[in-house]
């Protein structure tokens, strides 16, 4: 294992142990907030997979977030499907999505992948907004949580979900890293460094890219699945573009192609959006001077500004 991989590992594992020291002594509200952290970060690394490692910057990965919520909410409220068997069903929607819209996007590079990705999005959106039999603007409410009563947790108590949402994104974490690490991964790597010498090879640059894209879609409908537990509450915002810009800040602050990076850019961003909105209504001013900030002075992310301060203590 590289020395970078090895850097990687220890920051995953240093953000599982504050996760939990945090649950462990945290009140009502910080449990809350540290599964609201939970999920985003498994949406984070999902996004990560397809921008940080395979060089796709998606603007309607939002889409399958929303899909795999609306899909766990239909399911348990009109099909009366049992809620874990509905959660299972709900990533798998979110996955096929993800092969039908990349089929199509994957063949697209640069702005035009840009824009594909954004424009089916906007489309998911625009449906469920005028959909009533799905609540249209107002969303859906009411779906029945998963039954964890055998491990004597109760999904409704902020402290039992986030330390569900904690162990998930460690295991979303575990799989990417594996995944990335593999000659897949490698595969992917390669095509973001040079897409035209990777197909001059003549490997099938878009089954690689396809893969990669049902993968963080399936991510991302799991990381809208538990927000739907989360808050017994799903709704077309869920959908909408600036849902997909904000996990994308959030891998850019934790550094792309890091895993580890954009779980702790999406702690940092859920903590600072409900800490600044409390001191100031321009909240959303200062957390966009933030970002330029991190953009700025921190090339590479908290992980690349991680690693210059382990080079330069090695020097």
């Amino acid at each position: 294992m590289s020395g970078g991989g090895r850097r990687q590992h220890l920051a995953a594992a240093l953000l599982l142990l504050a996760g939990l020291a945090a649950w462990r002594f945290s009140g009502y509200a910080g449990e809350d907030r540290l599964g609201e952290i939970a999920v985003w970060a498994i949406f984070a690394m999902s996004l990560d997979l397809l921008v940080g490692f395979a060089g796709m910057v998606s603007l309607g990965h939002a889409l399958f977030f929303g899909l795999g919520a609306y899909a766990l909410a239909s399911l348990t409220l009109f099909l009366k499907w049992p809620p874990s068997l509905a959660l299972l069903a709900a990533v798998a929607v979110a996955a096929a999505s993800a092969l039908v819209v990349g089929a199509l996007a994957v063949r697209l590079s640069g702005v035009f992948f840009i824009m594909i990705t954004l424009a089916f999005g906007q489309m998911g959106w625009a449906y469920f907004v005028r959909a009533r039999g799905f609540g249209g603007i107002g969303g859906m409410s009411g779906m029945t949580p998963l039954d964890l009563s055998a491990l004597g947790l109760d999904l409704s108590n902020p402290a039992d979900f986030a330390l569900i949402g904690i162990t998930a994104a460690a295991l979303v974490y575990l799989l990417l890293a594996i995944v990335t690490a593999a000659p897949f991964g490698r595969m992917l790597v390669a095509l973001h460094q040079n897409e035209h010498r990777t197909r001059a090879l003549g490997l099938p640059v878009e089954r690689y890219k396809l893969a990669a894209f049902a993968l963080a879609g399936a991510l991302a409908g799991l990381a809208g699945c538990l927000q739907a537990e989360r808050t017994a509450f799903v709704s077309p915002e869920m959908l909408v573009w600036t849902t997909s810009g904000e996990v994308l800040i959030m891998v850019i602050i934790g550094g792309l192609g890091s895993l580890a990076g954009p779980a702790a850019g999406a702690a940092v961003w859920v903590v600072l959006r409900h800490y600044l909105s409390a001191l100031t209504a321009y909240w959303m001013l200062a957390m966009g001077l933030f970002f330029v900030a991190v953009v700025l002075f921190a090339g590479g992310g908290l992980m690349g500004l991680a690693r210059r301060r382990a080079a330069a203590d090695d020097a």
